[in-house]
């Protein structure tokens, strides 16, 4: 059953409401007068049923998710923080100042499966539509791909065949079947053999331990699926199966497993100094230069290459503005694509054959496209897309348009601050913006 949130303008003859004692002018308590909950309550009520036990309110919950990524929180912070913080309980639209948790941080995973992408689609349309100003006029796109590291350990062929081990184990023991030989010890020695493998005295020592590492991973996999009943096997022949392929696969392979856990992550070679691998799936986003909106993002599996995203990316932009961009900005990675229907493709060529206004224009453009940079930078700290924790391809997509939300909030958050400082300044009549006192009060509140 759907739970209902309190009025926040009943009074109690016994406590002050939040109303009373917090400032109304303060980002958040603006932003909550924008956002509209009887609409989210509306789109999502059918995820509900008309019986039972009262479920949380579906603001508290969104809100709940919204202050997460804008905060840069996690689902036990999240809750602690709204304990002590009362902008955090208006925002989530409670009436008076609570002195208990709203509701236990698993009750955010179960939300987010509620949900599902559809519904974290909606929240992310409406990031966007609050801030529908800033696109109505527009007519270019900035859009680049960045990669979405997945909550998984650097990945070895020794991890993997330790990992399999265990779980075989795991399954013996859970069945109640007795395996031919465990492997723990011999497999905690082959481990500490395969410690510096790189060093060139260590190599040939290395090489002979892991060997023996997949022959017993191959031996225990077998065992496990020879004495399991033909009743309970199928039950684990998915797992077994990606044993098998974790086992035979060779280095020179396409589609390897790099996690036992996440079996569809995929190698991103990003080509940076620092790190040569990113182990995920690739995001491409669409902004709008000179606001920094993040207008459209989509998640894909695998590896493609970035002229094949082009075409999802604005179909999906498409459908969150209901607006079709004249231009996109893409970087030389793009190549092999000029236009995709109405929109043009704008690439950072040398413009032949031009005036010397066209060719300014033109490197206006390319130049601006290198403002997404730091953009998916802060997306990544500041909005908890460094390392998604989300689990599966659909955890994947969920994780990106959350994100991308959060990102978007965060840049509403900051245009009311703005406003509010700007209007301080109108206020004690400060003429000449040029003045040191100006500057001066610009640098503190940034």
């Amino acid at each position: 059953m759907i739970g209902k949130s309190p009025n926040q303008n009943q009074r109690n003859l016994f406590r002050p409401i939040l109303k009373e004692f917090i400032n109304p002018e303060h980002p958040l308590v603006v932003l909550s007068g924008k956002v509209p909950w009887s609409q989210l309550e509306k789109d999502f009520s059918d995820l509900y049923s008309n019986t039972g036990q009262p479920a949380k309110p579906i603001r508290l919950m969104v809100a709940l998710l919204l202050l997460k990524r804008m905060y840069n929180l996690g689902d036990e912070t999240v809750i602690e923080r709204w304990l002590q913080d009362p902008y955090f309980q208006y925002f989530c639209g409670e009436s008076e100042f609570q002195w208990n948790y709203p509701c236990d941080p698993s009750d955010l995973v179960h939300f987010r499966n509620r949900l599902g992408i559809e519904g974290v689609e909606k929240l992310f349309q409406l990031s966007v539509e609050i801030q529908k100003d800033k696109f109505t006029r527009k007519k270019d796109l900035i859009i680049d791909t960045t990669a979405q590291e997945k909550n998984v350990t650097y990945p070895t062929d020794a991890k993997l065949y330790r990992k399999i081990v265990e779980k075989c184990n795991k399954i013996a023991k859970d069945e109640n079947i007795q395996l031919r030989q465990s492997y723990t010890r011999v497999i905690k020695q082959l481990l500490i053999d395969q410690r510096f493998a790189h060093h060139p005295k260590k190599r040939k020592k290395a090489n002979k331990s892991k060997k023996k590492m997949k022959t017993i991973a191959g031996r225990i996999t077998r065992d496990i699926e020879r004495k399991l009943p033909q009743t309970i096997l199928p039950k684990y022949q998915d797992e077994i199966d990606l044993f098998k392929k974790v086992i035979i696969q060779e280095r020179s392979d396409k589609n390897k497993i790099y996690s036992l856990h996440e079996p569809f992550v995929a190698c991103l070679a990003k080509g940076k100094a620092h790190k040569k691998f990113e182990f995920g799936s690739k995001v491409s986003f669409a902004m709008l230069p000179g606001s920094n909106l993040i207008v459209g993002v989509k998640n894909y599996n695998g590896n493609p290459h970035d002229s094949t995203t082009l075409e999802d990316t604005l179909d999906h932009v498409k459908k969150i503005t209901g607006k079709i961009f004249s231009n996109a900005i893409v970087d030389r990675g793009y190549r092999g694509k000029k236009a995709i229907g109405k929109t043009k493709i704008v690439l950072p060529n040398s413009p032949r054959g031009k005036t010397p206004y066209q060719k300014r224009k033109m490197r206006k453009k390319c130049r601006s496209r290198a403002a997404i940079e730091p953009v998916i930078g802060h997306i990544k700290t500041d909005c908890r897309m460094a390392r998604n924790y989300l689990k599966g391809t659909i955890g994947d997509d969920m994780n990106a348009l959350l994100a991308a939300t959060g990102f978007n909030l965060r840049l509403l958050l900051k245009e009311i601050e703005r406003n509010i400082i700007l209007a301080i300044l109108k206020i004690i009549n400060i003429s000449n913006r040029k003045s040191g006192t100006y500057f001066r009060f610009q640098i503190l509140s940034s």
